[in-house]
């Protein structure tokens, strides 16, 4: 029972959770790059280079024989995943960046000024007016 007990305890703290749902909320963004990639970004620049789908580019490496299909090297889908790649690191520089000019702006936020320190001479001089002081009356 102790066991289950421990790892409730860590499964409940606050960075494994933060964790997981980071981890959740980048393979839907993963999903949501990856439509964009194949649906917007692809088509457009496929058209330019002269109406390539590439997702169609493919080396064929051996021939289809019979019903043994093609062995193919689809580089066209390879380039696709390097944009994927691209936009996703972007998006993370992007949003790590704000996250560190937050923090920064977080720990420049002045500081309440620190109580006078007294030298040893301003510390005497106090002493000897309060003397004088207390002798004048």
């Amino acid at each position: 029972m102790k066991l289950a007990q421990e790892f409730k305890a860590f499964a409940m703290r606050g960075n494994v959770v933060d964790m997981a749902v980071g981890i959740i909320i980048g393979a839907a963004f993963g999903k949501v790059v990856s439509s964009f990639v194949a649906n917007v970004v692809m088509p457009p620049l496929g058209l330019i280079i002269g109406g390539v789908d590439f997702a169609d580019l493919a080396i064929v490496l051996r021939q289809a024989q019979g019903d043994i299909p093609a062995v193919t090297l689809g580089y066209g889908l390879f380039i696709q995943s390097i944009v994927d790649f691209l936009i996703i690191a972007a998006a993370i520089f992007v949003a790590i960046k704000v996250m560190n000019n937050l923090k920064r702006k977080e720990e420049v936020a002045p500081t309440p000024p620190a109580p006078e320190t007294l030298s040893k001479q301003e510390i005497l001089l106090s002493e000897i007016r309060d003397l004088l002081k207390q002798q004048s009356r």
